[in-house]
């Protein structure tokens, strides 16, 4: 499928989180209003807001709580990008120059902040601590990820377990969030198990062909662990939705950096 058509089922509600997200960025400080709204002109193709809408749309309208966990999973991720530029001292994403690069690392670091207090701020306002803790458990997670890399890259014994072990945490985690916080906001609590599965799996399949392209062992375990995923859809209900999120997951595995 191609993109527009695995946006079609939420293209209305996309466009109105842009705007949302927006206003969220917002702030009456001017340097900090500058670099946010930098940050929200460049923004990617959101395919993380549009893993939450897919899986909230698997189980009907689109509600308020849908929109705050796109919001907050997207803060989340803003955040990542932010600190990580940071860390490894990049210059550059996505063709546009890094926050790092174009303020210092001191004006990064606490525009990170900013966004990582927005997401504190927005769920208590709004009452969604079921939603803060699972991104909670998501930056906890990630956290982990990149710690464990760096202790196991100076150790040089990255073994194929430690290496799943580390994507998981580091990537599949906020796909497994946004995927659960997708069916949680509907108030579906009894298939929010398995849409963070299906989530991880996705994740897992978008790291590894991120990571590997072109080996084919590890294009094979891509393939196993996408199917693996769609599996996990195969019992519901057919819909534009499921269909869309089918898409997505062989979107994920083809895309690029």
């Amino acid at each position: 499928m191609k993109v527009d058509e695995i946006v079609y089922p939420v293209e209305k509600e996309l466009e109105y989180f842009e705007g949302y997200f927006s206003s969220v960025m917002k702030s009456e400080v001017p340097l900090l209003d500058k670099v946010t709204h930098y940050l929200v002109k460049r923004k990617g193709k959101q395919i993380r807001p549009l893993f939450v809408l897919l899986c909230a749309k698997m189980f009907g309208e689109t509600n308020a709580k849908c929109y705050d966990a796109a919001t907050l999973v997207e803060l989340l991720h803003t955040a990542t990008l932010v600190h990580d530029d940071v860390v490894d001292d990049a210059n550059e994403r996505r063709g546009y120059f890094s926050v790092n690069a174009l303020w210092k690392n001191k004006i990064a670091v606490l525009v990170g902040d900013y966004m990582l207090s927005r997401i504190l701020l927005l769920s208590l306002e709004k009452d969604n601590t079921d939603l803060l803790a699972i991104i909670a458990r998501s930056v906890r997670e990630m956290s982990e990820g990149e710690l464990l890399q760096i202790e196991k890259a100076r150790k040089l014994d990255i073994t194929e377990e430690v290496y799943f072990e580390v994507i998981i945490k580091k990537t599949a985690s906020l796909i497994a969030t946004c995927c659960e916080a997708g069916c949680l906001a509907t108030g579906n609590q009894k298939d929010r198990e398995v849409f963070k599965e299906f989530g991880e799996k996705v994740g897992l399949a978008f790291q590894i062909v991120m990571n590997n392209n072109g080996i084919e062992y590890a294009n094979q375990k891509m393939r196993q662990i996408g199917a693996e995923a769609k599996y996990l859809l195969a019992n519901y209900p057919d819909n534009e939705a499921k269909k869309s999120l089918l898409g997505l997951v062989d979107y994920t595995m083809n895309r690029t950096k």
